[in-house]
């Protein structure tokens, strides 16, 4: 309970402190340099999610990496068939790249939910050997376990969304975004308005 309470917590920050970036065609944000986020077009999903977006996000005086997930419908993130009120109270995740497992938290926001392996101050973001492994890798796969298993029955996983990463393409694209995220709030507004 104290771990949702959290999680809550945590998604209510983002919330209010993140920006929904604008999906584009391209894969990356163009009008800024560094670009703050790429979009990644899901191969295969049973669930309701439209893209999956790589964010690089203001963390108080930091900046930090997000995995953030944007939904084809109004929400809850749900498997297809699915209806809200099979929804369990305590949802789990796990990002899979070229069958390396990473636990992370799920959180959500208004508009979409986060993976996050780490946390910087509070604020949930992807750890470097988890987005070292997306620019290297070859598929990520982000399963969900969502629905209330029937009394009795383990918990499983209910939903999926693989990923084709591109080593040689997608590894730039991961590494531009990241490159966001080493730059100070106060040194990226700076060359944002120069731009």
């Amino acid at each position: 309970m104290r771990a949702r309470s959290l999680a809550l917590r945590l998604a209510a920050m983002l919330a209010c402190l993140t920006a929904t970036p604008a999906v584009a065609d391209s894969r990356l944000k163009r009008d800024v340099e560094p670009p703050s986020y790429a979009v990644i077009e899901p191969e295969d999903s049973n669930l309701n999610i439209d893209s999956v977006v790589l964010a690089c996000e203001e963390a108080g005086d930091a900046r930090i990496v997000q995995l953030q997930i944007y939904l084809s419908t109004g929400g809850p993130l749900l498997p297809r068939g699915a209806r809200p009120q099979q929804l369990k109270g305590d949802p789990h995740a796990e990002i899979a790249i070229d069958g390396r497992v990473f636990p992370v938290a799920l959180m959500f926001a208004d508009a979409y939910a986060v993976l996050a392996d780490e946390t910087d101050q509070m604020f949930p973001r992807l750890s470097e050997r988890l987005i070292d492994a997306m620019a290297t890798g070859r598929t990520m796969v982000l399963r969900f376990d969502l629905l209330a298993e029937r009394a009795g029955l383990p918990a499983t996983f209910d939903g999926e969304v693989m990923v084709t990463l591109q080593p040689r393409r997608g590894g730039t694209t991961i590494s531009t975004v990241r490159r966001c995220a080493t730059m100070t709030v106060d040194a990226a507004n700076a060359k944002h308005e120069r731009h």
